[in-house]
């Protein structure tokens, strides 16, 4: 009975198929299919899990979605291009809208659609941001008597110069513009204030482009900062009209600062604490700044989170501990909510105070986000606030994203945050906590280390970025912010905040000289760190695709925990290796080709004109040679070795290419110059040159950069790089 049992159980479970054996094998296999569809379920069901494991790990990715796609507007040439992106990112979306189930799969269904949405959501902001904001700039160059009303004023008494943001019209079109003007120091008037109105002879010129290919473009930001033209004053101007307002009363404050504390200390320190106080940067000589760069201090040149974050924290404390000593008043008055509320009218005051500029109310917002986080008793520091303070600049100033100041301030604090959420940092936190009883220095030297430690995170975050935006990076950053961090932040920050306050009843003294002391040894430990063998780091112009494989890596590494972590380090096997077999380009030809550079096989540097304009400053570095320019002069291009020059042209071989380079803008007869364009393979003129003149590979005459701006020549490969790409159609 129980095996005719069992053998009921077998002919019911087994399904014959008419004219299939069991030698057949021409037949499909249900059972490899069934398998084939167990396998994709299977990854697809462990993304899912993998999703559902890491729930505060996800947000951050939206925001980097979101900076991808206002990067992808900018590298994209014109609006064909930004369609097709957009239409793109609706793909993705569509088919996990189809094929996923929300049932199931809710996680990846919303990730799958979230990512790209918001890929499009980053390129329609800037896209909108450019249409709206935009400025077009003036036509060509203007020489004409106008009529300005002065909206900002900078002083630069470093630069012998002061700097105004004005608004006045076209001479041309009588279009209303706004301007920046670089006014010389004899022909200043310190009434030149916010809301003055003059009239004056000015030269103005449309915002320049890259000097070369991957240098700071000017026009570029001052088509989103809506400035029209840049110029300068060619006669004293005439006051119709005096201004005020809280830029007169900054400037006068930044003039008492350097006053005060240039009473105790040297030039540069009274300058930094002008910067400190107002914002300020004008009055720091450029060694002193240089040096500050070069040994990791930078950061402590401009009002950003470090200075933010100190005075919402002074206040914070001052609130919780003066609080804590009336029993009265901290059982009636919750004092976390009260320091939380005067923190954050502190960091806004100090944000307008210093001109609230964008650096800095970028960092006043994440600071307040953190405030609010410490009163709602939350995590005061958190990947996910990061990005949700990143997503709000980005919202409002996307093309800040592209900028040096947006990457490396959120690289700086993603950084920090990343790596003191780690459990290497909760081990050491943990060997703390079993010392509790070994005294004060030991806490200290516990700090010191931590300090260090995270010193040296970020400097390695910073590297890329920084050698990307400057081609040079201070080394021993990290050892200098060791001392320099806790000296401003405890000391020189709150000094020169009790100067300002104690200066109201004569004794502020005191104060003045306990800042200029400190400042005065920050400044020498930025020398003394600068001058250190190997101190600076300096590299030729890098590639961006190698920079953006270690930003990826980098991102990949810090808002992922875990093993999955680790496939960051693919990335960067390939960025970092690309940063430092960065070569430069043989021969880079100025926007104006007034001026060109040219690399000898031996690595020394030849200049058509060695000058200290911007545009040769630019070359230089471009080059990765900055670190000796304005120290030896470089020698001209008449100085290669078999050149050939009448006063006119010179005539240069190279990695086997035939140059031929106007020396000045000189007329030459149509036949010799087109028989000498036919002998050679590049030509550079600051002119334009005839249409006949035709050289092998390339004629760099005005005509061609002035549509396509400077350029960047491989003379082995003949590859060409232009600051504008070929159809490119941004506004700018």
């Amino acid at each position: 009975m129980g095996k005719a049992r069992a053998n009921t159980i077998v002919a019911n479970t087994i399904v014959p198929i008419a004219g299939e054996d069991e030698g057949d094998s021409r037949l499909p296999s249900r059972l490899r299919k069934w398998g084939s569809e167990a396998h994709l379920s299977s990854a697809v069901a462990r993304l899912e899990a993998l999703l559902a494991d890491r729930g505060f790990e996800r947000m951050p990715w939206l925001a980097v979605a979101m900076l991808a796609g206002i990067g992808i507007w900018f590298a994209l040439p014109g609006p064909g291009d930004w369609l097709i992106a957009l239409g793109l990112c609706g793909l993705p979306a569509g088919l996990a809208l189809i094929a996923l189930r929300a049932d199931d799969r809710a996680l990846l269904r919303i990730a799958a659609v979230a990512v790209p949405l918001m890929i499009a959501a980053g390129i329609v902001l800037i896209w909108a941001r450019s249409a709206l904001i935009g400025t077009e700039p003036v036509a060509g160059p203007r020489v004409a008597v106008v009529e300005a009303l002065v909206l900002e004023r900078e002083e630069q008494p470093a630069r012998e110069r002061v700097r105004l943001i004005v608004a006045t019209r076209d001479p041309l079109d009588a279009r209303s513009i706004r301007a920046r003007l670089n006014v010389p120091e004899e022909m200043d008037d310190p009434r030149l204030t916010a809301g003055a109105q003059f009239r004056a002879k000015l030269r103005l010129i449309p915002p320049q482009r890259a000097a070369v290919p991957g240098g700071y473009d000017f026009a570029r930001a001052a088509w989103f900062d809506g400035l029209a033209a840049s110029g300068s004053l060619l006669e004293q101007p005439a006051i119709t009209r005096e201004g005020g307002g809280i830029a007169g009363w900054r400037s006068r404050l930044a003039a008492h600062v350097r006053e005060q504390v240039g009473r105790f200390g040297g030039t540069a320190s009274a300058a930094i604490a002008a910067t400190l106080i107002t914002g300020d940067r004008g009055a720091i000589p450029d060694s002193d700044g240089q040096a500050m760069r070069d040994a990791g201090l930078a950061h402590m040149l401009s009002i950003s989170g470090l200075h933010v974050g100190a005075i919402v924290a002074i206040a914070w404390l001052l609130v919780v501990r003066v609080g804590a000593l009336f029993p009265w008043l901290a059982l009636r008055v919750r004092l976390p909510l009260a320091a939380a509320g005067t923190g954050a009218v502190a960091g806004i005051a100090y944000t307008l105070l210093t001109g609230a500029a964008l650096p800095t109310v970028r960092a006043c917002l994440a600071a307040l986000l953190v405030v609010g986080a410490l009163a709602l008793g939350r995590q005061a520091l958190s990947l996910r606030l990061i990005a949700l303070a990143a997503m709000g600049v980005m919202l409002f100033w996307p093309e800040a994203v592209i900028g040096p100041s947006f990457q490396l301030s959120f690289a700086a604090v993603i950084a920090i945050v990343a790596f003191h959420n780690s459990r290497f940092v909760a081990w050491l936190r943990g060997k703390r906590g079993e010392r509790r009883g070994e005294g004060r220095p030991g806490r200290l030297l516990h700090a010191g280390l931590l300090l260090f430690l995270t010193g040296l995170v970020v400097e390695a975050a910073l590297t890329p970025l920084v050698l990307f935006h400057f081609q040079r990076s201070g080394v021993y950053g990290s050892l200098a912010n060791v001392i320099a961090i806790p000296l401003m932040t405890g000391l020189t920050l709150p000094v020169l905040i009790g100067g300002l306050v104690f200066d109201a009843v004569g004794w502020g003294a005191p104060f003045w000289w306990a800042g200029a002391k400190s400042l005065d040894l920050i400044i020498a430990l930025a020398h003394g760190t600068s001058s250190l063998r190997g101190a600076v780091l300096q590299l030729p112009q890098i590639a961006l695709w190698a920079v953006l494989a270690c930003v990826a890596g980098g991102l990949w590494l810090a808002l992922w925990s875990g093993r999955l972590r680790l496939w960051g380090l693919a990335p960067l096997a390939i960025g970092l290796p690309a940063l430092f077999l960065a070569r430069p380009a043989d021969l880079l030809i100025e926007q104006s080709g007034r001026n060109a550079a040219l690399l000898a096989p031996d690595g020394r540097l030849y200049l058509l004109r060695n000058s200290t304009s911007f545009s040769a400053e630019a070359m230089v570095e471009a080059m990765g040679k900055g670190a000796q320019y304005g120290v030896e002069p470089f020698a001209e291009f008449p100085e290669w070795p078999g050149a050939r020059c009448n006063g006119d042209f010179c005539q240069i071989e190279a990695e086997g290419r035939v140059l031929l380079v106007a020396q000045r803008p000189a007329e030459v007869p149509y036949g010799p110059m087109v028989a000498a364009c036919a002998r050679a393979d590049i030509v550079i003129a600051s002119r334009r040159l005839p249409a006949d003149c035709q050289p092998a590979m390339l004629k760099a005459d005005s005509s061609l950069l002035t549509r396509r701006g400077g350029l960047a020549v491989d003379l082995s490969n003949g590859t060409i790089r232009a600051v504008r790409p070929q159809g490119d159609r941004h506004g700018w």
